[in-house]
């Protein structure tokens, strides 16, 4: 048996061969998801996505046809409802998806439209041909998991109705709407790029790279609103993800600046909050605000798809860390705990609030990305299998011809405890790659119940060895509750963290604070003496809270903190406040993933 560590590498623009990625991720169909992550799947499904009034909501509007702008989401709802079918195979999934497909496609109109506008105001007015992109990307992810022939023809006649009027978008079109038009045509891009790979028709490739100028695009991170909104990250984030794909097949390597350039600033330069969370009212900023309308959802999901995309490039477990961190907290905390309701943004100091309705961009996003998530655990790496993120879950695939089947079991989040089996059909060898996260020193990794070997943080550890079925890995990753010095606005407070697990304080728990806001509740004093992990079901099953000793504002000089509060995770709808004084400041660490 061979064990090795891959320690981390930083790929610069122009290095990394383009044509093979490092990582390849598995599709839904092969895996199954428990635990926490599982557990959001299924909410999603059940509690959301299936008790949508999508006849009024998402459909009405494409049939009726008679606006003049304006964002549904139905592509975004259809691309969510696609891949929950295919992951789930439960009939009343699929029934939903192709209910949602099959009135689209009835809305078509002969010249290729589909949309929600009447005629006048087709392609030159906003979000129509935003709408447009994404009904493509759906009608396009309906043929590839469910082979329907007729959404591929109906996403091809939309395509080219769009190719054919693009023209019709008005010279000067971002000053008369005060929206550059790569924020308001985000995502056409990567639909058309996708849709030139899955027909095989160059043209669609061809309107990406003459049209739309993307290998040209290069925009420094723009901090604030400015007119156009080009700060814009969702759109950014999206042009980037196409700048990368595009690259796969054409690595030039300006095509990296614009995708390393989000990484350096969210890691670097202050851009990426504790939480994962990015920007201020869609923009990018820098300062660590963390009220009010902090990380939109939009973003938050296509960070996640940034991160998988540089992952499965160049196989650097940093991207993985990310994506852990943001899921778990960003990403979750914009869902109510039921899974019923979603925000717009989550913030991490003061109140969060719930988007009002089901349709437009943030609802349609989560959905979409929540449904992406079986995709983000295993990958194929070589000749082996490498596992990204530690849910409960099982995985099905070919390694090397052999059929292989992966079984995890663990309570991640709430313990760094994890056990992989791995069961080739017969005895194989391959390479298992396990990703340490950076805040797991002290990982230790044994097979089969051999001496443990110690495992370097932030970084793939590899154990290459003849497999058979019933093989066991065993992952355990130090998780002690930890405080992380603030930056920026946040300097000179704290935050807790345990694992990938930000905490936040619920005042609700002590009448003494209902009245108190978020900011006044960062004024409060942690006793590190007194930090303990506890049990908490009250946002998940088997969830995770801190026991934490405070003093009360002020400068405390007594041994007996004032209260003993619990600090729950940050997923807690009821949260107000994540960052805290310290007696000494000296106590805290670094946030391991700024660099």
């Amino acid at each position: 048996m061979k064990i090795a560590v891959l320690l981390p590498f930083l790929a610069l623009a122009g290095v990394v061969s383009a044509q093979t990625d490092a990582l390849t991720p598995l599709n839904v169909r092969q895996v199954k998801v428990r635990g926490e992550i599982g557990r959001r799947i299924d909410i999603t499904i059940h509690n959301n996505l299936m008790v949508l009034d999508a006849d009024k909501d998402f459909l009405r509007p494409f049939e009726v046809r008679d606006q003049k702008g304006g964002y549904i989401g139905l592509g975004k709802l259809i691309l969510a409802a696609v891949r929950f079918a295919a992951y789930s195979n439960e009939p009343n999934v699929t029934a939903l998806k192709d209910r949602l497909v099959t009135r689209l496609i009835a809305t078509q109109e002969p010249d290729g439209y589909i949309g929600i506008c009447a005629r006048g105001s087709r392609m030159n007015t906003l979000w129509d041909v935003h709408e447009m992109g994404y009904l493509i990307a759906g009608l396009l992810s309906d043929y590839e998991f469910f082979g329907k022939r007729e959404s591929m023809a109906a996403a091809r006649k939309a395509a080219d109705y769009m190719i054919g009027h693009w023209s019709e978008i008005p010279a000067g079109w971002g000053e008369q709407t005060g929206v550059a038009t790569h924020v308001a045509v985000t995502g056409i891009e990567r639909t058309m790029l996708a849709l030139s790979r899955v027909s095989g028709d160059a043209k669609y490739r061809e309107f990406v790279v003459k049209q739309r100028a993307l290998a040209e695009w290069s925009l420094p991170i723009v901090i604030g609103r400015r007119p156009g909104i080009e700060g814009h990250i969702y759109a950014y984030t999206a042009r980037s993800l196409a700048q990368l794909e595009l690259y796969r097949t054409d690595p030039q390597p300006g095509l990296l600046t614009q995708p390393d350039g989000i990484i350096d600033f969210l890691t670097r330069r202050g851009g990426m909050a504790i939480t994962g969370a990015t920007g201020q009212w869609e923009i990018w900023t820098d300062d660590q605000d963390g009220r009010g309308q902090l990380g939109e959802t939009c973003a938050t999901a296509y960070q996640i798809r940034l991160y998988d995309s540089l992952l499965r490039l160049r196989g650097d477990a940093r991207f993985g860390d990310l994506l852990e961190r943001t899921i778990f907290n960003t990403l979750f905390a914009a869902q109510s705990p039921d899974g019923r309701r979603i925000r717009y943004y989550s913030p991490f100091e003061g109140p969060r609030e719930y988007h009002p309705g089901d349709t437009y961009c943030c609802p349609c996003n989560y959905r979409r990305i929540v449904a992406e998530l079986p995709e983000l655990i295993y990958y194929r790496s070589g000749s082996g299998v490498a596992v990204n993120l530690y849910t409960a879950s099982d995985a099905k695939f070919d390694v090397n011809g052999v059929p292989l089947s992966i079984r995890q079991e663990t309570a991640f989040p709430s313990s760094g405890d994890v056990t992989v089996q791995i069961s080739p059909e017969h005895p194989t060898r391959f390479p298992v790659r396990l990703r340490i996260p950076a805040w797991a020193s002290g990982t230790r990794v044994s097979v089969n119940g051999a001496a443990a070997s110690e495992a370097s943080s932030g970084s793939f550890f590899e154990i290459d060895r003849q497999w058979r079925s019933g093989d066991t890995i065993r992952l355990t990753m130090p998780m002690q509750v930890r405080l992380v010095q603030g930056r920026k606005r946040q300097s000179g407070r704290a935050a807790l963290m345990r694992g990938p697990l930000v905490f936040c304080l619920n005042p609700a728990q002590e009448k003494s604070l209902a009245n108190i806001d978020g900011a006044d509740l960062g004024r409060f004093t942690i006793d590190p003496s007194s930090l303990e992990a506890v049990q908490d079901d009250s946002v998940r099953p088997g969830g995770i809270a801190c026991r934490v000793g405070v003093w009360r504002p002020g400068y405390p000089t007594s041994d007996k903190p004032d209260l003993v509060l619990r600090f729950g995770e940050f997923a807690d709808p009821g949260g107000l406040a994540t960052y805290f004084r310290l007696r000494d400041l000296r106590v805290a660490v670094n946030d391991e993933l700024i660099h």
